[in-house]
């Protein structure tokens, strides 16, 4: 089965566990996913069956839009509920300052991500590190916030909706809104609402055409050509300038690199449904 959509994972299971879910429910066994969520986090996860799961790299996945709770005077080493050490009073804010506040925050964020975060120090994951109470030093990352909105300041809670670009940690995020405003956060709530083009509805069955992050470019050769070899040249190119293309035949797809006059094959012959060729 070759199948791409988006699944809802729940709250306080890894993405791993979820997944192990859907390949059950849908009974196969080439499933993978792209864009882990934390075991605390829900929202769309992005999945794919059999010669699909190739094509994460090639999908529109960003922006990625999250919802996220920020509880003020809660502390946490990982920076979210799982691990809370204390709860302060904190005085409540103006509506307009808590606004101000949250809107600054749009444009390029440099920060030092959690130690409880999946970054790689020493070929070791740092949650994994920072589990053992070992010291980990992660270096500074630059992400940009699209867009920030708060959504709803009941007191002590925020609630604000953030477009990001990949990597970013909202948890990082947050954290860095609470220090601005003085004290100490965490997240009690994240919730990642798209990834990109990529939407929950229903794991709906989705053509994986409308969702390439590459051009469409044409050839001179034939489908059946193409599907018994006959390697794609620069000159059968209707599109020749550098870039990532794919290829469109009524039951297959091929995703091509044009670098330097050369031709480089990404994948081939991709399994299509006739229908989708037909739709994007």
């Amino acid at each position: 089965m070759n199948r791409l959509f988006v699944v809802y994972k729940p709250p306080f299971i890894s993405s791993n566990d979820f997944l192990f879910h859907i390949k059950k429910k849908y009974r196969v066994k080439k499933a993978g996913f792209s864009g882990t969520l934390d075991p605390f986090a829900c929202g769309t996860l992005i999945v794919a069956f059999g010669a699909y799961t190739k094509l994460f790299r090639f999908l529109k996945k960003y922006p990625k839009r999250y919802r996220t709770t920020l509880w003020l005077g809660a502390r946490s080493e990982s920076l979210d509920i799982e691990n809370i050490t204390s709860i302060t009073f904190v005085k409540k804010f103006s509506l307009v300052y808590i606004k101000e506040v949250v809107e600054s925050f749009q444009g390029k964020f440099t920060y030092t991500p959690p130690k409880f975060s999946a970054k790689k120090i020493g070929g070791m994951r740092a949650y994994k590190l920072a589990a053992q109470k070992k010291e980990a030093k992660l270096a500074q990352v630059t992400s940009q916030i699209y867009a920030i909105r708060l959504i709803n300041y009941n007191h002590p809670y925020i609630t604000f909706e953030a477009d990001v670009s990949e990597g970013t940690y909202i948890r990082s995020l947050g954290e860095h809104i609470a220090k601005k405003l003085g004290v100490t956060g965490t997240l009690s709530y994240l919730e990642r609402l798209r990834e990109g083009a990529f939407m929950y509805e229903n794991e709906k069955e989705l053509n994986p055409l409308c969702y390439l992050d590459t051009i469409q470019n044409f050839t001179s050769l034939s489908c059946d050509e193409l599907w018994h070899g006959k390697k794609i040249s620069i000159d059968t190119l209707t599109i020749q300038e550098d870039g990532i293309y794919h290829i469109v035949c009524p039951n297959f797809f091929t995703i091509i690199e044009v670098k330097g006059q050369t031709v480089c094959y990404l994948l081939n012959q991709i399994p299509l449904k006739a229908s989708y060729a037909r739709t994007c």
